[in-house]
C-alpha cells in the first residue's frame, strides 16, 4: 500500500550500505524499464558494488525483489491519528494517494503488481508488503468501533483495504487522476460503508 517517503536511508555499517544501494538500484530499473530488465549484474553496476557480493546475498532477482519490497514494509510510514475515522482514513488514502502518484513509486509498483502475476515469490512478498501496512492502519478502524463509530464486528482490515483500491485502480486501469480529491472521495466512501455495516465479520447482523 504506501512506501516510506522517496530517498530514505537508514544508518548502519557497509553491509547496510550495501543492501540500501543494491535495493535503491534496483527499484529504479524497476521503475524505469519495467521488471523484465532487471539483472543482478546490471543492478550491481548501478549500485556500485561488486556483482559477486549481489550474487551471493540476494541469488536471483525474484529473492532482491522480495527483500525490495520487505524494505518497503519497514520504512513505511506510520498511520496517523485524527481522532474520528474519516480523518484518519483520509490520511491513510492521502498517504497512498502520494506513493501512487510519485514518479518513482508508482511505476515501481506498476512493475511488482505486474511480476507477481507469474513470480510466486514476488506474489507472497507483495502480499506480505500490504498485510503490515493493513496491519498498521486497522487499528483506527477498531478505534471507530470502541468509539461507537461504527458497528461492533466490523472487519476493520476490510475497510483500510476498501481505501486504496479504487486508487490502485485508477494506477492499474487507467481509471483517472491519482489526486487527493481521488482519495478523499475513497476514504469517504469507505467511511461511509463502514458506518452502514457493510463491512461487518460474515455472520455478524446487519
Amino acid at each position: 500500500m504506501e512506501s516510506m517517503e522517496p530517498g530514505t536511508v537508514r544508518p548502519g555499517g557497509r553491509t547496510a550500505r550495501v543492501r540500501t544501494a543494491v535495493l535503491q538500484a534496483a527499484g529504479d530499473i524497476l521503475a524505469e524499464r519495467g521488471y523484465s530488465h532487471l539483472d543482478l549484474a546490471d543492478i550491481a553496476r548501478r549500485a556500485g558494488v561488486g556483482k559477486t557480493t549481489v550474487y551471493r546475498r540476494w541469488g536471483t532477482v525474484t529473492g532482491l525483489v522480495a527483500d525490495l519490497l520487505a524494505d518497503m514494509a519497514e520504512q513505511s510510514l506510520p498511520r496517523t491519528e485524527t481522532g474520528s475515522l474519516l480523518g484518519d482514513l483520509k490520511a491513510n488514502a492521502r498517504l497512498v494517494q502520494r506513493t501512487l502518484a510519485d514518479s518513482r513509486q508508482g511505476p515501481l509498483f506498476k512493475a511488482v503488481i505486474a511480476a507477481a502475476t507469474g513470480e510466486a515469490r514476488t506474489a507472497e512478498a507483495l502480499r506480505h508488503f500490504y498485510d503490515v501496512r493493513v496491519d498498521e492502519w486497522a487499528p483506527c478502524v477498531q478505534q471507530a468501533i470502541d468509539r461507537g463509530e461504527v458497528p461492533e464486528g466490523t472487519d476493520t482490515h476490510e475497510v483500510i483495504r476498501a481505501v486504496s483500491a479504487p486508487l490502485y485502480y485508477r494506477l492499474l486501469a487507467g481509471g483517472g487522476r491519482i489526486d487527493v480529491a481521488a482519495a478523499d472521495r475513497a476514504a469517504e466512501a469507505a467511511a461511509t460503508a463502514a458506518r452502514a455495516g457493510v463491512f461487518l465479520s460474515e455472520g455478524r447482523p446487519r
